[in-house]
């Protein structure tokens, strides 16, 4: 039996600064690859080249005929995988688009049920919807054309036909893209050696070598980020590493999550005490950097430093997230993690300090690394109904009061932490399936 895989991201670094003469080189690439991609996108984002990105090898046989590469100059081995870059963007937008029209459907209180089923019909099957957005007939295989011929006997299907046109016309985006600063290549591009990279260039059988700071070597699509400002380049490589699993993980934990406290499970236990001194110290260096910066605006102040300082700033703030959220899987040993789900954090307090903290609260990024880690480990992650958790006490159900972190129930008596009594109460949410 072959163990569950899951895709990261590794990153490698440029170890000395980059040439000016090889970052042109190499911007050049990332140009070229901006054009294709916006060529692609203004010429099949449209309704009527839906039937060509599926599976889109018509568009590169379109793109190879019309002399594009040619005039660009640009090797294959970037010119394709540009294309199939913006193919990929083009489809991503679609199912947005699609899913915007079915979140619209289902709120839409003049649509009668049948209505809403034969709209969903039709955005779920890609001929079907490929056919009403381009005003031609619906034809589909035999079994499915026969649920589509009862779906639209029972209603007016011209009427929905345009409706969903006018949604489509309306949320549906063609892209484009302004940023010239990487470009993905094949292994035909590059061969690592002599503890770098060699990286193909527009020039025959020439490459630039980039020396890195490690001396790992892949065969797989790489993705090269260009940073020209700061003299250096990173690699992104795609890594399939195995999904761990852990016979002695058994627990469910609730959570809570704080701004000074990272996380608080129903045990009481406490991870990341820190987190609300560094996320304050960030806060009040940034509040200062604005303020310094808007009253020295009319003299050009340069950014260098402070986009320097911010990097180092996150990096520290991160570090620590990821060590806290560590010992929280290896501490708890959790088979399953409760979360709350909750609204996103709002000023509107006595200090514009304390504003300014919270605006840079970090707790999408925990939550995301915290998803992330777990699924590493094989640990599920359930998000339970948020509305009034904290209000309510998970002894006997009734309202209590919160004091200065303190959380007291006039009901039965019990007390608590705040945040405890917010993890039990997620718990016991989860396991009585309030589950988002």
């Amino acid at each position: 039996m072959s163990k569950p895989v899951m895709c990261k991201t590794v990153r490698q670094y440029s170890k000395s600064p980059v040439s000016p003469e090889d970052m042109e080189k190499l911007k050049e690439i990332a140009k070229d690859y901006q054009k294709v991609k916006n060529y692609v996108y203004v010429r099949y984002g449209g309704i009527g080249s839906l039937s060509k990105i599926y599976p889109g090898y018509t568009v590169q046989n379109e793109l190879t005929a019309c002399g594009l590469r040619s005039d660009l100059e640009m090797p294959s081995v970037y010119f394709y995988l540009a294309v199939f870059d913006a193919l990929r963007d083009i489809k991503a937008q679609w199912s947005r688009t699609k899913s915007k029209v079915l979140e619209l459907v289902g709120k839409n209180e003049t649509l009668s049920p049948e209505e809403k089923h034969y709209l969903r019909f039709v955005l779920k099957v890609n001929n079907a919807f490929m056919a009403v957005l381009n005003e031609t007939e619906i034809r589909l295989p035999q079994e499915i054309q026969k649920t589509y011929d009862q779906l639209s006997g029972q209603v007016d299907s011209g009427y929905l036909h345009r409706y969903l046109r006018r949604q489509v016309r309306k949320y549906h985006e063609k892209q484009y893209t302004f940023a010239a600063d990487g470009f993905s290549l094949s292994e035909r591009a590059y061969r690592y050696g002599d503890h770098g990279i060699y990286i193909s260039i527009k020039e025959k059988r020439k490459r630039v070598f980039i020396p890195l700071t490690d001396s790992n070597q892949y065969k797989r699509q790489l993705y090269i980020k260009l940073y020209p400002d700061q003299e250096k380049l990173e690699v992104r490589v795609p890594v399939n590493m195995t999904v761990k699993r852990h016979e002695d993980y058994v627990n469910s934990v609730g959570t809570a999550m704080g701004f000074y406290t990272m996380l608080t499970t129903d045990q009481g236990h406490e991870y990341g005490k820190e987190l609300g001194k560094y996320q304050e110290e960030y806060a009040d260096w940034m509040r200062v950097q604005t303020g310094s910066y808007r009253q020295n605006r009319a003299d050009n102040p340069g950014r260098k430093k402070y986009a320097a300082q911010k990097r180092r700033y996150q990096s520290k703030l991160h570090s620590y997230i990821n060590h806290e959220l560590n010992r929280f899987l290896k501490e708890e040993k959790p088979e399953i993690v409760y979360i709350a789900k909750l609204p996103k954090p709002c000023g509107g307090g006595p200090s514009p300090r304390i504003n300014h903290s919270i605006s840079m609260w970090q707790r999408g990024y925990i939550r995301k690394r915290l998803q992330l880690k777990c699924s590493q480990q094989s640990v599920e992650v359930a998000e339970v109904f948020g509305k009034g958790i904290s209000n309510v006490c998970s002894s006997c159900g009734g309202t209590g009061v919160k004091r200065a972190g303190r959380f007291q129930c006039p009901v039965c008596g019990y007390e608590s932490g705040e945040k405890v009594n917010t993890a039990r109460n997620v718990k016991l949410r989860g396991i009585r399936d309030s589950i988002v």
